[in-house]
């Protein structure tokens, strides 16, 4: 079996990069390079919807990005079945981003429910775009919607619905 956090399987094969999981992250375009080992790389080519009205990279863009990077890097230790949040991140933005923006993200420090990570953004000559910090907490994917009832009856039969559960 392939194991999409290591880049060979067992039989030398590369296999799959691991997955943003994300429709928004998807619709933007971002792509995984590479998660592994607390470090990750992702790519986006900017599109023209991913522009301000200077025609540079928007900062919701840049700071997505930056996201994605930091929360790969963190889920790259975590278990099957597990996954981040972000509970808190900071950017600084050190100057428009043009062409294709690359992040790079390392995790600092893991605890058994948070990673603290750091990365940048470069642009595609190189150029250091932003800077960003974040923190986030691993947690066991949860089911949505419908499913969330057949998640609680496989875990718990006697489970009540909390009030949020609707």
């Amino acid at each position: 079996m392939v194991d999409p956090k290591h880049p060979q399987s067992a039989d030398g094969a590369a296999s799959p990069q691991p997955a943003v999981e994300s429709p928004f992250v998807d619709h933007l375009g971002v792509q995984v390079v590479s998660a592994l080992d607390g470090e990750s790389e992702v790519v986006l080519p900017l599109a023209a919807d991913h522009m301000n009205t200077w025609a540079v990279a928007h900062g919701g863009v840049t700071m997505t990005l930056a996201d994605v990077a930091l929360a790969m890097a963190a889920r790259s230790l975590a278990a099957d079945g597990v996954g981040v949040v972000t509970v808190e991140m900071k950017v600084n933005f050190m100057q428009p981003g043009r062409g294709e923006l690359r992040g790079f993200a390392r995790v600092l420090h893991r605890s058994t429910t948070m990673a603290y990570c750091e990365g940048e953004i470069r642009d595609s000559e190189g150029h250091f775009v932003a800077k960003a910090l974040g923190t986030f907490k691993y947690m066991r994917k949860l089911a949505v919607g419908r499913d969330v009832t057949h998640q609680r009856l496989r875990s718990d039969p006697a489970a009540n619905p909390g009030p949020s559960d609707g």
